[in-house]
């Protein structure tokens, strides 16, 4: 699914909207504990690693797609900044990047891609190598239980104009009879006045309710664990927040 998105995933989000919202709150939390070395988990095209270099950050942004790769090295390139980008998948991150980073986010709902229990405590022992003592760890997902409660399938649908070219980016969840869900992104694309051309993408999640999430920390290593609605940092709500922001710290 990533690699067909990456030349697509930029005009299907807002960066400009996006990042406003997000790096403050971003760069608090990595304030909190002193960090400059930082790894981006599942960085995509890579626009927060870029992001967060230019504001005096040491940043290695990491993807297991070598397209989203490509197009971060691109991006970076382009906003003049010098990042390093590899591609590498959860589970993989101390293999090929190291250890003793001050921080390590994990944003844009990139976690519930771990789909089983096993999956998701090696990719939280892979955070916690990664880290040195005390570093922080921000994984931002959707709020799966209000999505699981109220059956949420439709998101906000996304659009792009860039003169007469324009895209549409609809993104729904198949709920499946194991629990897990199938992600679907629908992207219509014309040019002028010619037909939309449609495609699909699908890829699996694993809805990672609040309390399945605390349970696996303890045991990869982290404690003094957060909980926020926004990045705003609002508290928490089950049945109301949009996101799931968690942050702890490796013992």
């Amino acid at each position: 699914m990533y690699e067909k998105l990456s030349h697509d995933y930029d005009r299907f989000v807002n960066w400009r909207v996006r990042l406003a919202a997000e790096l403050p709150f971003l760069d608090a939390q990595l304030k909190s504990v002193h960090a400059r070395r930082i790894v981006d988990a599942a960085c995509g095209t890579g626009r927060h690693a870029i992001a967060l270099t230019q504001r005096g950050y040491d940043v290695v942004g990491a993807d297991p797609s070598a397209g989203m790769i490509e197009r971060a090295r691109h991006n970076a390139q382009a906003e003049g900044v010098k990042v390093r980008f590899e591609v590498a998948g959860f589970a993989e991150l101390h293999e090929k990047l190291g250890g003793g980073f001050d921080g390590l986010l994990c944003l844009g709902n990139s976690l519930p891609h771990a789909t089983t229990p096993a999956a998701l405590a090696a990719a939280l022992a892979d955070f916690a190598a990664c880290l040195r003592a005390g570093g922080l760890l921000l994984v931002q997902n959707r709020n799966f239980d209000r999505v699981l409660q109220g059956r949420e399938r439709w998101m906000e649908p996304q659009s792009h104009r860039d003169n007469d070219k324009e895209w549409l980016f609809l993104r729904f969840y198949d709920f499946q009879t194991d629990g897990a869900l199938r992600f679907n992104l629908i992207t219509l694309h014309r040019h002028g006045d010619q037909p939309w051309q449609q495609r699909m993408l699908s890829a699996s999640l694993w809805p990672w309710r609040q309390q399945e999430l605390l349970q696996a920390l303890q045991p990869a290593g982290f404690h003094n664990v957060a909980c926020y609605g926004d990045n705003h940092g609002a508290p928490f709500d089950p049945f109301r927040s949009p996101n799931l922001i968690i942050t702890a710290r490796r013992a």
